[in-house]
Order: C-alpha cells, then sequence, then structure tokens
C-alpha cells in the first residue's frame, strides 16, 4: 500500500520532503484553527463588521507591502533558518494570543497588533516555504510536491474550522491559539532533521532595491513567468474572494441561512481536495500555459454561471467545481513559476508570487465588495467573472508573440 501511494505521489519519495509535509500536515490544521478563532474572537468582542475588515487589513497588509524586500532575503541567505525564524515567530503568536485571552487582557488593540507580527513572519514564511521546494525534492518532482501541498492545504481548511467550532464552544478560544502553538512543533523538528540542498548563493548587490528591480524584470523578461503571475492577479482579485462570495450567494441568491453557507464552503473544499490530489499525481512533465489559461477561464465561467442556480444541492455541484477549477488553477500556475525560475532568482520570484496570490486579497475583497454592491450578489458575481475572462484573455492576447 505505502509503495503504491509513493507510485502515485512521487515526491513522498524524498526523505526530506516527507519530514517537512509531514509536520505541515499537523500546523495547518492549528493556523485554520487559529484563524476560525481569531475571527470569532474579534467578532464578539466588537460585534463590528468594519473592525473584522480592519483586522483582515492588519493581517494581509505586511504581504502587500513587504513581499519584495522578503524575496531578496529569502535569495541571500539559508532559506530553512528564514523558515525556522519565521515559524518560532508564528508559534510564539499563538501562545502570546493565549495567553492574554486566559489572563483576560485580550483586547481589540492587542489583537490586531498581534495580527499584524502574524502578517509579518507570514510575509516571511509563505514564499521561503514555496522557494525551499526545490531544495526538498529536485525539480523532477516539483508538480507532485506543489499538489501534495495544496491537498494538505485544503484538508486542513476543512478540518480546521469544524475543530475550531468544536472546541470552542466548550473550552472557548485561548484553547485554540494554544494548540496552533503545540502544532508548529512537529514543524520546526521536521526542518530540524531535513538536509537541504541549497543553490550556491552568488554575489549580491548590497542595495536591496536594486535586488528588487532585477527580480521584476526577470519576471517581466520571461514570458512563462509573466503570464503565469498576470494570470494569478487577475484571478486572486476577481474570483477567489469566496470569504465575500459565498455568503452573500447563500443570502441573496439561494435565500438561504448558515447552514447552506457551510454546505458551499465543504463543497468547495472537497473540490479543491479533488484537484490538488490529481495535480499531486501527474509529476512528469511541464505543465502547459493553456492548462493554465483553461483552469482560470474555466473557474471564472463558473462564477458566471452560479448565478443561474437557485437551488442548494445544484449550486453545491457547482462550487465544488469551482474549487476544483481553482485549485487546478493555482497548482498549474505554481509549477509553472518554480519550473521556469532560476535558483538565484527563487525567493524574489517566489514572494511575487506571494504578493499577487495573497498580498492582492484586501484589494480583490475591495473591488467583489464594491462590485456587490452595486450590482448586487448575482450582477457582482457576472462583472467579477467576466472581468477575470476579459483579463485572461487579455493576458493571453499581448504575450502571445513573445519568445
Amino acid at each position: 500500500m505505502l509503495e503504491k501511494i509513493k507510485a502515485i505521489y512521487p515526491a513522498l519519495t524524498q526523505r526530506d520532503f516527507r519530514y517537512f509535509w509531514f509536520g505541515q500536515c499537523i500546523s495547518l490544521i492549528g493556523t485554520w484553527m487559529q484563524a476560525t478563532a481569531q475571527q470569532w474572537l474579534v467578532y464578539s468582542l466588537t460585534k463590528s463588521a468594519l473592525l473584522l475588515g480592519v483586522l483582515g487589513v492588519a493581517q494581509y497588509g505586511p504581504i502587500m507591502c513587504l513581499s519584495l524586500p522578503a524575496g531578496v532575503l529569502i535569495d541571500r541567505y539559508p532559506k530553512k533558518k528564514l523558515l525556522l525564524f519565521a515559524q518560532i515567530t508564528l508559534m510564539v503568536q499563538a501562545f502570546f494570543m493565549a495567553a492574554l485571552i486566559w489572563t483576560d487582557q485580550a483586547t481589540y488593540g492587542n489583537i490586531l497588533v498581534l495580527a499584524f507580527l502574524l502578517g509579518l513572519a507570514t510575509t516571511l514564511d509563505q514564499p521561503t516555504r514555496q522557494a525551499m521546494l526545490p531544495e526538498l525534492v529536485g525539480k523532477d518532482y516539483i508538480r507532485s510536491a506543489v499538489g501534495l501541498n495544496s491537498t494538505i492545504v485544503n484538508v486542513a481548511r476543512m478540518v480546521g474550522p469544524a475543530l475550531a467550532a468544536a472546541l470552542m464552544a466548550e473550552y472557548g478560544a485561548g484553547l485554540l491559539f494554544f494548540l496552533n502553538g503545540l502544532s508548529f512543533i512537529p514543524v520546526l523538528v521536521g526542518l530540524a532533521l531535513i538536509q537541504t540542498r541549497p543553490a550556491a548563493v552568488k554575489g549580491h548587490s548590497a542595495k536591496i532595491f536594486a535586488e528588487i528591480r532585477a527580480g521584476l524584470a526577470y519576471v517581466k523578461d520571461n514570458r512563462f513567468l509573466a503570464q503565469g503571475m498576470f494570470a494569478m492577479l487577475v484571478v486572486s482579485v476577481f474570483v477567489m474572494n469566496f470569504s465575500i462570495l459565498t455568503p452573500l450567494y447563500a443570502g441573496e441568491i439561494l435565500g438561504e441561512g448558515l447552514e447552506i453557507y457551510g454546505l458551499l464552503l465543504s463543497a468547495i473544499g472537497a473540490g479543491s481536495l479533488l484537484g490538488a490530489m490529481v495535480v499531486a499525481s501527474r509529476s512528469q512533465g511541464v505543465p502547459s500555459l493553456r492548462l493554465l489559461y483553461g483552469s482560470g477561464l474555466a473557474a471564472s465561467l463558473l462564477l458566471i454561471v452560479s448565478t443561474f442556480l437557485h437551488n442548494a444541492t445544484a449550486a453545491a455541484v457547482l462550487f465544488s467545481l469551482l474549487g476544483f477549477s481553482c485549485i487546478f488553477f493555482i497548482t498549474t500556475t505554481l509549477s509553472i513559476v518554480q519550473l521556469h525560475t532560476e535558483d538565484r532568482f527563487r525567493g524574489r520570484v517566489m514572494s511575487i508570487y506571494s504578493f499577487v496570490f495573497l498580498g492582492i486579497t484586501p484589494v480583490g475583497n475591495l473591488l467583489t465588495g464594491a462590485f456587490m454592491e452595486w450590482a448586487g450578489a448575482a450582477g457582482g458575481l457576472v462583472a467579477c467573472g467576466m472581468a477575470a475572462i476579459i483579463g485572461l484573455l487579455l493576458i493571453a492576447w499581448r504575450t502571445k508573440d513573445r519568445a
């Protein structure tokens, strides 16, 4: 059985990747448990949707503003050490938040400060983890490794909030932050055991901004990287804002409440998990740009089609297809980016990817919210889907003749 699993998912044959991956399996569940607890805690303290939005800005703002400088650090210093530092920072943040809750010192102000710290650590952690993958598996198994990483993210996204809801009702939010802190221990042990194969670090400019410009120019001059990044930017902004799209869809289009909202989230998670598993089993070769555009256009079109469905079961099926298309697009884009990046630029390239994938979240949320406020839920979904389709077609057209 074990040999069959390794044959289907060959990245698991690599010792260092196994240590890294199994640690992440535990830690990411804790991360989603904490995210659920943090949202509930802030809302219970403030009863304000606006302040919840400000919390998101505090957490994702650092990724938007500091991703590019973080990429320079990743290219300059050993990735394993940077990742250890980021993971320890995240662990301390979780334990400190648990202590504040248990001592009745948790206020909106200090939660905001700690969310900002979480964003700072994530700014370094996210691109470093992605940039270190080739050092764990080599380029032959990159597609498998990317797919397996996406698999555990989606499992955690389904399991973490469910565990959080059950435990929080009985024991309060403090325990969830504490358990998240504990979940970093397997990651730290795994990182201590792995023996990465870092690329030789060549001379770098002393000027950070010069290196940022060099990284941006490198992406611009490589048609695979440029198309991947711009396509991810378009889909991130207009399609993958499920935190806003899903509750409004459930309430305004289906006329349902919390139960159906949860069903739609589960459907997205199930489809995403299936998509990640399919990609993880396709380890050979380099994915094509056609696959990238096809999955992105499919997700955009499904968003438009969803406006014509008023049955919860049909909507759940469509949302599972949407989740499948989105994760297929994400993993295809990331595989293309990884396989067309030289090691000396990998940190900066992955920091740009982190920016267009996560750092742009506040802008995407704002635009999606504005569309849906202006045109209603159905009109907003159509507007977002059409904007994504037009954007993807323009990128493909403008870059089709590039060498």
